[in-house]
């Protein structure tokens, strides 16, 4: 099932210089890789970056914290468009799709006021979307709840960072990470030369970096999805009981396949992780329920 909503704050990796390359699966204290929400600053604003590096810019959406930072030099006028742009796509999804809202599309149709083939082609696009992945995880991910409501939140976010992604190539900028509540995409070097990467935060100590893991051509997303933020919240399709794993970052080609993948891990468990690592071109860092380590052979060559 995909996650239950997309208003929550839910904290995840973030993309920041967290030392040498590769898995560090000991756990062992690092700089924070990640931002809570209740530390940074309002709407709109810009906060320094942890490495010293330009300010990023902050907003938020989603009931989450979106974050852009750039790896190369930009003009004060293109950051103040890059913000309002990219926080102008998220609001329209949220607009739209928030089960948060009264008076969003998705709401009225679970409401039955609008029927879905009266909905907008958008909101139609989405569910079909939601029912092709559906099928292609053989149901482990589904936009249907059990308690009959319509959920699209599993893929609404994931479009909501690519259809920004596409918006700031679109303005010219060429280096740049977006992260919205953990999910990440990149674009370029976070400097010269060098990738984007991403600290992968323990679940149970948010302080505490579990890998530092480069997002390199041609994995440039990342998406973590488990219980360490909000509890059991996805439905697990391995038996009774909660997911046998407690956190499980994707790191996939496109931000939706790596966000719908996370979620079908954590909810289809061994099964699930063996048929998606077979069928896409995917790397996984899963933290299990007793807290070790379950990274695939791309993670671990980046050891060596």
């Amino acid at each position: 099932m995909p996650r239950s909503s997309s208003r929550p704050d839910e904290a995840g990796p973030a993309v920041d210089p967290v030392g040498e390359p590769g898995l560090n699966p000991t756990g062992v204290a690092a700089q924070p890789a990640s931002e809570p929400a209740s530390d940074l600053a309002e709407t709109g604003s810009e906060t320094p970056d942890g490495a010293g590096g330009p300010a990023a810019i902050t907003l938020r959406s989603m009931g989450t914290v979106l974050s852009i930072r750039f790896g190369t030099p930009v003009a004060a006028e293109l950051r103040v468009h890059a913000r309002e742009t990219v926080g102008g796509v998220f609001a329209r999804w949220d607009a739209r799709f928030s089960l948060y809202l009264d008076d969003s599309e998705l709401s009225r149709v679970n409401r039955g006021q609008l029927r879905l083939t009266h909905a907008s082609c958008a909101l139609r696009d989405c569910y079909a979307v939601a029912l092709d992945w559906r099928d292609r995880t053989d149901g482990v991910f589904t936009p249907h709840r059990a308690d009959g409501v319509l959920d699209l939140s599993g893929v609404v976010k994931a479009l909501a960072i690519d259809e920004a992604g596409g918006a700031l190539r679109g303005l010219g900028l060429v280096d740049w990470s977006l992260n919205a509540g953990g999910d990440i995409l990149v674009a370029g070097d976070q400097a010269p030369g060098l990738d984007w990467v991403t600290g992968i935060v323990d679940p149970d100590d948010r302080a505490r970096v579990l890998a530092a893991v480069p997002l390199a051509v041609p994995l440039r997303a990342i998406a973590t999805s488990g219980s360490a933020e909000r509890g059991d919240h996805i439905w697990s399709s391995v038996g009774e009981g909660p997911s046998p794993y407690r956190q499980v970052s994707v790191f996939a080609r496109d931000i939706v396949t790596a966000d719908v993948l996370a979620t079908t891990i954590v909810a289809g468990g061994e099964a699930a992780l063996a048929r998606s690592t077979e069928t896409w071109p995917i790397e996984v860092l899963a933290v299990l329920r007793d807290g070790s380590l379950l990274a695939t052979a791309g993670l671990r060559a980046g050891r060596d």
